[in-house]
C-alpha cells in the first residue's frame, strides 16, 4: 500500500488515502516517488475547470527510483533514478516516427478496456490514473516510455521541475522555436514554465528577452533566470512597452500562464513575422487568433504541448546542463512540502505569488 492525494469531488481539495498498484504488466515500471511537483495544470482538474473520470490521484512532474520493472521493459532497470513525462510515446504511430513525440496519443501506453486498473482503494475500487502518471501518490505504476533514467546525481526535487515545467518551458525555446541566438523573446507569466522558457532563452543565446508579469516578485525571479527586461503584463501599455524595448516588436512571444489576456498580449507583442506560442491551458471556450493585418505581416500562432519535447534525449541534456550550472532550477523552487500539506500548497499556487512548489517523500 502506498499513501496518495486523491480527488474525489472537484472543488474540495485532495485527500490522502492508502491505495494499492497493480503488479507492472510487461512494459510497466514500478517508482518510489520522490518528489512531485505542482503544476497549475493540475489546479485545472482540481478545480473543475477540466472534466476527468474521478476518482483520480493528480501530480504529473515528478522524479523518483525504480523498484520493478515488467517481462519486456528495455529502457529502465530497478534501482535507476528516472524523471516522469505526461506526454509518453508508442514509438510508433504518425506523430511518433516524424519526430512529434509529444503529439503521440499514446494508446499503446495505457491498459485496455477489461484489463486490471492499475491504481485501487484497499477495498479493490478503482482509482483513475490522471495523465499516464498520477504522481501525488508514494509510488507510481506507469509505461516504460512516460520515465526516463538520469544521472544518480542530480537531486530529485530539482529533477521533478524536468518533468513538466522545464520540459515545456526550455523544450519551447529549444525544439518548438529553435530560438536562434539574438532573436527576441517575450514570455508572458513567470511562474515555473514562463521561469523555465526564460532561462533556456538565456542559454539559448537571445538578444532581448523581455518578462512580462503582474508581480514584482517574479519579475524579479526573471531577472535573476536571465530576462534582460521586466513589464507589469497588466499595465495598459504593456505592448507599447515590449514593441519599444524590442524595437518593433519581438520574435517570439510565449504565453506560460492559461490566460485569454496573456494570450493576446503574446499577439500584440509580435514583430512583422514574429510567432505566438500558447504553452498554458487556457480556458476551453478562450480563442486566441491574429487579425487580417497580422496575417498580411506575415505573423504566426501555434501551440507547444509540453514543448514539443523529445523526452528520452531531451531530459538527459537537461540534467547535463543542471549539473554544469548552466540551468538554473534552484530559483525555481520556492517551497518544499510533504504530501500532507498538499492541500496547502496548491492554496498557495491559487494566491499566485511564488513560483514551484515541490512535494518531497520520504
Amino acid at each position: 500500500m502506498a499513501k496518495a492525494a486523491i480527488l474525489e469531488t472537484p472543488g474540495e481539495g485532495l485527500r490522502i488515502a492508502d491505495v494499492a498498484y497493480s503488479d507492472p504488466a510487461p512494459h510497466e515500471v514500478l517508482i518510489d516517488t520522490k518528489a512531485c511537483g505542482l503544476c497549475h495544470s493540475d489546479l485545472h482538474f482540481i478545480d473543475g475547470h477540466y472534466p476527468h473520470a474521478l476518482p483520480a490521484i493528480p501530480g504529473h512532474e515528478a522524479a523518483g527510483i525504480v523498484r520493478a520493472v515488467g517481462s519486456e521493459v528495455k529502457t529502465v532497470k530497478p534501482g535507476d533514478h528516472v524523471v516522469s513525462c505526461l506526454s509518453a510515446f508508442c514509438g510508433h504511430c504518425e506523430f511518433c516516427v516524424t519526430g512529434r513525440m509529444a503529439l503521440c496519443l499514446g494508446a499503446d501506453t495505457r491498459r485496455a478496456k477489461g484489463d486490471a486498473p492499475r491504481i485501487t482503494f484497499a477495498d479493490g475500487a478503482p482509482i483513475a490514473q490522471m495523465l499516464n502518471l498520477s504522481a501525488l501518490s508514494e509510488q507510481m505504476l506507469i509505461h516504460e516510455h512516460a520515465c526516463v533514467a538520469i544521472d544518480k546525481d542530480m537531486p530529485f526535487d530539482r529533477a521533478a521541475l524536468l518533468g513538466c515545467a522545464v520540459t515545456t518551458g526550455a523544450g519551447t525555446i529549444f525544439n518548438a522555436c529553435k530560438v536562434t541566438p539574438g532573436e527576441t523573446v517575450l514570455v508572458v507569466g513567470c511562474g515555473g514554465v514562463g521561469l523555465a522558457a526564460i532561462n533556456a532563452a538565456r542559454i539559448a543565446g537571445a538578444g532581448k528577452i523581455i518578462a512580462a508579469d503582474p508581480l514584482a516578485e517574479k519579475r524579479d525571479l526573471a531577472k535573476v533566470l536571465g530576462a534582460t527586461h521586466t513589464v507589469d503584463a497588466l499595465a495598459d501599455d504593456a505592448a507599447k512597452q515590449i514593441i519599444a524595448i524590442s524595437g518593433g516588436g519581438v520574435d517570439w512571444g510565449i504565453e506560460a500562464v492559461g490566460r485569454q489576456a496573456s494570450a493576446d498580449l503574446a499577439v500584440a507583442s509580435l514583430k512583422r513575422g514574429g510567432t505566438a506560442v500558447i504553452l498554458g491551458m487556457m480556458p476551453l471556450d478562450c480563442k486566441v487568433g491574429l487579425g487580417a493585418m497580422d496575417l498580411l505581416g506575415g505573423k504566426k500562432l501555434m501551440g507547444a504541448i509540453m514543448g514539443m519535447n523529445h523526452f528520452p534525449v531531451d531530459l538527459p541534456r537537461l540534467v547535463d546542463f543542471y549539473l554544469r550550472g548552466l540551468l538554473d532550477l534552484d530559483t525555481i523552487i520556492a517551497d518544499r512540502i510533504s504530501l500532507d500539506q498538499v492541500n496547502e500548497g496548491f492554496n498557495t499556487m491559487r494566491a499566485g505569488t511564488s513560483a514551484r512548489t515541490v512535494v518531497v517523500f520520504d
